[in-house]
This record gives structure tokens, sequence and C-alpha cells, in this order.
């Protein structure tokens, strides 16, 4: 049950992935498409399901600040799943608005009686990422310090960052991901268009798969991600099927631009 919410911050890396082989250098992240622009102030609302079971809200904010983009989250957990395992996670990432660039990546997570505290900070000119951890029920500290190429996205951010990309069906595109251990590359496979309706309305959207090739994650489950079908490519609803259930984030609602 604790990884239902951790699920948004992570959803990337879900499926399989593989440690980058230095010898193989990693693409770059490739910059927004032409004519893109991301959100000024926009708020987006999900409904998370378990199963057939209501289990959470997520809600999305972006900003923009500058050359710079903001994207802040909360995940918590309602209802009945609520009193089974209380989540309450809180998430902000920065990165550049021209080519996308993650900056910082920081996390607040509160699941059940585990309380941690993380920033992941990417220093590019140094070659380096910097994750520096807390427990807050302990007190324990650590710092863990890896090699990273230029120009990276996070698990949080990379979700979204993909509506940048053109998405043209039967052809992929790839994103290097920061994880706090390593750089993955994730595939993201455009397999097809379909409707999809939510709270929100009804979408025509084209439905993506991220995948890559090996990893300690590689038989935990699949994930799916469908985006509106048209020049802003927002995420309607995502989902994941893994051993323990089925998780499926859909959109409830949308607020600003």
């Amino acid at each position: 049950m604790r990884h239902l919410i951790p699920l948004l911050a992570v959803f990337f890396v879900c499926p399989a992935f593989s440690q980058t082989n230095a010898s193989q250098p990693m693409p770059p992240l490739p910059a927004p498409r032409a004519g893109f622009e991301f959100p000024q102030h926009q708020t987006l609302t999900y409904a998370v399901d378990w199963r057939v079971f209501p289990a959470g809200v997520a809600v999305l904010r972006f900003d923009a600040d500058g050359v710079r983009e903001r994207l802040t989250a909360t995940a918590d957990t309602t209802g009945a799943i609520n009193l089974l395992f209380h989540v309450a996670d809180r998430f902000q990432s920065s990165f550049d608005r021209e080519q996308g660039c993650t900056a910082e990546f920081d996390k607040q997570t509160v699941e059940g009686r585990r309380k941690i505290s993380s920033s992941l900070r990417l220093d590019y000119k140094q070659g380096k990422s910097i994750l520096d951890e807390r427990n807050l029920v302990t007190g324990q500290k650590k710092r863990l310090v890896s090699n990273i190429p230029s120009c990276l996205t996070d698990l949080l951010t990379g979700v979204f960052y993909a509506a940048s990309q053109p998405m043209d069906i039967g052809k992929d595109f790839y994103l290097p991901v920061a994880d706090p251990l390593r750089t993955v590359l994730v595939t993201m496979k455009v397999e097809s268009r379909e409707e999809v309706k939510t709270q929100a309305g009804s979408f025509n959207t084209i439905r993506v798969q991220p995948t890559a090739d090996a990893g300690v994650v590689k038989n935990r489950g699949d994930i799916w991600i469908w985006y509106t079908d048209d020049a802003r490519h927002l995420p309607v609803q995502m989902r994941a099927r893994l051993f323990w259930g089925t998780i499926t984030f859909r959109l409830v609602s949308v607020v600003g631009k």
C-alpha cells in the first residue's frame, strides 16, 4: 500500500530501466518542439484509484518563473485507504523552459510512520548530481554524489516534459532521467490513439508507454500515459499495472493555462 502515492514521483521508472554503460554516451534531452509553451500558471487535479477503490488525490501546479518552470505536486490518500495507510507527499522540481534541463528536485514524503525529506541538485558544470536526504523520524542524514551527463529531466517532471515532444504513432522518443543513484534512459513508445473519458470530460488521446530494456524493476509492471491529441499533450490519464494491483490517475480538473 505504501507504493500508492509515491508512484506519482517514480512514474517513469516503475517499468524496466537500465543503468547506462559508461562506454555508451547518453543521448541529450531533446529540447521542446518548436512552438511549444509550458503553462504559465496551471493546476491539474487527478483522482487516484487502486483497483476499483478510490484511494487518493494528486494535485500538480505549474508556474513560469523567468527562464525556469516550477512544478509542485501534492499527493494524499483519502477515505478508507487513508485509515489503512496514511500518505501525504510533497514534490517540487525546477527546470529550464528552453532546454528542459532539471536544476533541482525536492520531495517530502510521509508514508505511514516513514518521514523523509530529500533534495536532488543537478550541477551540470561539475557533471554531478547531489542527493541530500534526511530521515525526519530518526534524524539520520546521508549524501550521495553521482556522475551525470549534460541536461537531464527528473522522475516527476519527465511525465509532463514528454508533452513538449512530437508524438507520432509508431515513432519512439527518448528521455534521459536523473535518478538519485544513476542516469536512466527511458524509451517513450507512442502506441495508438484512443478516446478517454474522465471527470474533466471526453478526450481524444495518444497512448504512450514508457519502457526500457533491463533493470531491477523489470518484472514489476507496465505503465501507460494518455496525452491529449492536440498541441498541449495534456496528460489526462496515467495507469500502472503492478503485481499488487492497478493504479489509475484520472484528470478531474484543469485550472489556468
